[in-house]
């Protein structure tokens, strides 16, 4: 028995999980927005028609990236990391950058924004997996090891100076879960995880709103109009919906109790509108895209397609993780949106980008041939 490396079809249960998702999430953007929508732009299909235009992009994307060698995109790694850092620091340029809710995260044209930090996400996972593929003997060794940690750690730090905590600790978490399945010496771990322990403090610490946020997450009834307030409007709209919701479009909390509710806190108006039942069934579409992303990593040879494929599914664990545990009240709030749900033309596209990426990966599946 031979094994080979051939193309084949993508991923079927892949692709229709994606397809599910994103469909879902485009109605779910529209029931969490249509409210605030009228009231802000008097059409309550505003924030609907500007993601559904990002999500035929994303499809747009899906469909060229199947249609390309992937393997090429190991030969790229460099320059894509260069070109979404030179938009990172662009960021930072006044006249450039374009500040909302107090952070310089974006880039303007016209009417049209994107943010860089979201496509630095992909990059990094792209250009480590090249790094690692090429040199994988090398992370066992400490000096190799403390080189891409710093390397990880500059970016981390780039982006903090937007600020944009919530994309930085995705990018910094992903990054280090992916350098860790490379084989680096669990030594390593503890001792980077007591350096990660000081910084976060020093964060906080530096930074009154992430202390307030810290506080408001251990007893958010201390300030419930202020720091506590999304956490606990959060719990309002997910109490009430018990099993199976009030159904589609019925959200109470979207009639400005909760803030901004077609972004981060995009889950609670799912459960508030289709119960725990619906929850579950979004949480079990991505442990689906998770599972396939696993079995996909562990099925291919190459071992860039190998790290790229498990960096990808990673990062889309991390986020759904700390996006759900902010909603729920397990975690304090970071600002991160939900994939393929929240509202935002940037991180849709590249979460598009990325589960295309897996899909096309997907067609190097190994075929045993007897």
């Amino acid at each position: 028995m031979v094994k080979v490396m051939q193309k084949r079809s993508p991923d079927i249960v892949l692709l229709l999980t994606i397809v599910l998702l994103s469909a879902f999430g485009i109605l779910i953007v529209y029931s969490a927005s249509n409210v605030i929508a009228f009231e802000k732009y008097n059409d309550s299909f505003y924030f609907f028609k500007r993601q559904f235009l990002f999500l035929i992009i994303g499809y747009i994307i899906l469909v060229l990236l199947l249609k390309i060698d992937i393997l090429k995109l190991k030969k790229y790694a460099s320059f894509i990391f260069f070109f979404c850092l030179a938009m990172l620091l662009a960021v930072l340029i006044p006249g450039i950058g374009i500040v909302r809710g107090g952070a310089r995260s974006w880039i303007g044209f016209g009417s049209f924004s994107i943010q860089p930090s979201e496509f630095m996400k992909l990059a990094m996972i792209i250009l480590l997996s090249k790094y690692l593929s090429d040199n994988y003997k090398e992370t066992t060794k400490l000096n190799v090891f403390i080189l891409l940690i710093l390397f990880i750690g500059v970016i981390f730090f780039i982006i903090m100076l937007q600020p944009d905590f919530g994309t930085g600790l995705v990018l910094l978490m992903s990054c280090v879960i992916l350098l860790y399945t490379s084989g680096s010496l669990n030594r390593y771990y503890v001792i980077l995880g007591g350096i990660l322990v000081i910084g976060m403090v020093v964060l906080i610490i530096s930074a009154p709103y992430r202390l307030q946020r810290i506080m408001a997450y251990l007893n958010p009834w201390e300030d419930p109009l202020g720091s506590g307030f999304q956490g606990i409007q959060s719990l309002f709209a997910i109490t009430p919906g018990g099993l199976f919701g009030h159904g589609f479009n019925k959200s109470m909390q979207k009639h400005f109790f909760l803030p901004e509710p077609q972004n981060d806190f995009i889950f609670a108006i799912i459960i508030e509108e289709f119960g725990l039942f619906g929850g579950i069934i979004v949480l079990g579409l991505y442990f689906l895209i998770i599972y396939r992303g696993i079995k996909i990593s562990l099925s291919v040879d190459d071992l860039f397609l190998k790290f790229l494929s498990l960096g990808i599914v990673i990062s889309l664990f991390v986020q759904v993780f700390i996006n759900v545990g902010v909603v729920v009240g397990l975690l304090p709030v970071t600002g991160i949106t939900l994939p393929l749900f929240s509202y935002g033309g940037s991180s849709l596209v590249l979460t598009m980008a990325s589960l295309a990426i897996l899909l096309s990966i997907s067609q190097y599946q190994n075929y045993d041939f007897r």
